[in-house]
Parts: structure tokens; sequence; C-alpha cells
């Protein structure tokens, strides 16, 4: 097992407290709906990676550990295609 040097974790911490700070404020800027949903997500995402990455000590692993997180990133890109069709002409 490799040594590697730790992250600052007060950092990570500090960049998640602003994304969702950002987040919060998003809403109260005027924009359409599905602009400031998207926005949302995407902050979401962001720090989910940043958790994932630093937290749970992803970026020390090997190419192993991606290569099981893409089965489930690959499901769920087909089944979104899969029900794409029903969502968009849903009366």
């Amino acid at each position: 097992m490799e040594a590697h040097a730790h992250p600052n974790y007060v950092a990570i911490w500090v960049w998640l407290l602003i994304l969702a700070l950002f987040s919060v404020m998003i809403t109260a800027v005027p924009m359409p709906h599905p602009l400031m949903v998207t926005v949302v997500f995407v902050v979401a995402a962001v720090k989910a990676i940043l958790v994932a990455l630093y937290y749970m000590h992803l970026r020390f692993e090997q190419l192993l550990i991606y290569s099981l997180a893409l089965a489930p990133l690959i499901c769920l890109a087909v089944l979104l295609l899969v029900l794409l069709p029903d969502i968009v002409y849903h009366p």
C-alpha cells in the first residue's frame, strides 16, 4: 500500500460550504426555472465528486475502482434513454 499526502480537509470543507451557499443563493436570482434547477444539480454533482474523491479517498485508488463506478452510470444512461420518450411525451 502506497502512502500518500493527506488532502487539506478544511479547504475541501470550505469549498463544499461555498458551493452549498451558492446553490441556496442562486434561487434568489431571477432566471428561468429549468436553468436554475440545472445549475443546482451541476453544483450538487460537483459537491458529490469532491466528497467521493477526498473524503472517501477515491482519488488515491487504482483504476479498478473507477471502472466499477462506470457500471451504474451506464445503467443510468440506458434507463434515461429508454424512459425519455415517456417523460417528454407525457400528457
